[in-house]
Order: C-alpha cells, then sequence, then structure tokens
C-alpha cells in the first residue's frame, strides 16, 4: 500500500486532519486576531500621543479592513464546504468585489468629522500588512486536496 495515495486504515485518497471542516474560519479568527492586537497597539498609542480622536481613528480603519477582509474568508469557508476546490475561485470573484466595495465605501462616507488622517491611515495600513502577513503565513500551511488523487479503476490488459 502507497502511504502517500492511501489514507488512514487503507481508506483510498490524502486522509484529511482535524475536524473535516473548511480551513477558513480558523484562519479568518487568526487574522483578526492579530489585527485586533495591532488595532489595540495603535490606538493606544494614538490615545496617549493625540487624544481620543486618534484612538477612534485607529480602531474604525482597523474595523473596516478587518471586516472586509474576512469577507472573503467567510465567502471561501461556504463555498468551501459545498465544492473544496471552488473556494479559490471565490477567493478571486470577492476579492474584486471587495476593493469596489472598500472604495464605494470610502468615496460614500467622504471624511467624517472627527476622523484624524494620520492615525487612520497608518492603522489601516498597519492593520492590513499585519492581516496579510498572518494570512500569508497560516495559509503556507495548509494542505488542500485540490485533484482527486485516487486511482481511477481500469480495465483492460493492462489492468
Amino acid at each position: 500500500m502507497n502511504p502517500v495515495t492511501h489514507g488512514p486504515q487503507g481508506s483510498s485518497g490524502v486522509g484529511g486532519s482535524g475536524q473535516g471542516g473548511t480551513p477558513w474560519l480558523s484562519l479568518a479568527w487568526k487574522c483578526s486576531t492579530a489585527a485586533a492586537a495591532a488595532a489595540v497597539v495603535l490606538s493606544g498609542a494614538g490615545l496617549i500621543v493625540s487624544g481620543a480622536p486618534a484612538a477612534g481613528s485607529s480602531l474604525f480603519a482597523a474595523a473596516i479592513v478587518v471586516a472586509f477582509f474576512a469577507l472573503s474568508l467567510i465567502a471561501g469557508h461556504f463555498a468551501g464546504r459545498r465544492n473544496p476546490s471552488g473556494a479559490i475561485g471565490v477567493f478571486a470573484v470577492v476579492y474584486v468585489l471587495k476593493i469596489v466595495g472598500f472604495a464605494a465605501l470610502l468615496l460614500w462616507l467622504g471624511r467624517p468629522a472627527g476622523i484624524v488622517g494620520p492615525w487612520f491611515g497608518a492603522s489601516g495600513i498597519v492593520t492590513v500588512v499585519v492581516w496579510q502577513a498572518v494570512e500569508l503565513f497560516a495559509f503556507s500551511r495548509l494542505r488542500l486536496q485540490i485533484f482527486d488523487d485516487a486511482p481511477a479503476e481500469k480495465e483492460g490488459p493492462h489492468a
């Protein structure tokens, strides 16, 4: 028996790990936690250096980034439950929609009163960088089966 093509107890295909669910919610949780930690640090710095409006601006920017980035992972979770190999395609579509939606939201909101631009911008950038770093690291550790590794049943003289 080939251990690469046969899972535990001789089952065919690549054996799964964990509880068999999609990894996207776990990934969203890891990224959200890291982004929230960065937002709290920046918000605390903003509170100390520039006051409450800076802290609020920092938290608001982080909340917007987390909401928009989490959308694709949540969409991947729901798509991955029905069609695991289609989750990557859903990510691509949702990514485009996120960018358009994010731009539309910022244009529609304009600059709300009380937003401190430098703290809002810095927090947004730091949150994006932290989210992407954690997501890239965690995603690189995933082992996703894209193709069916089960050998096809052959008939004929070479079977």
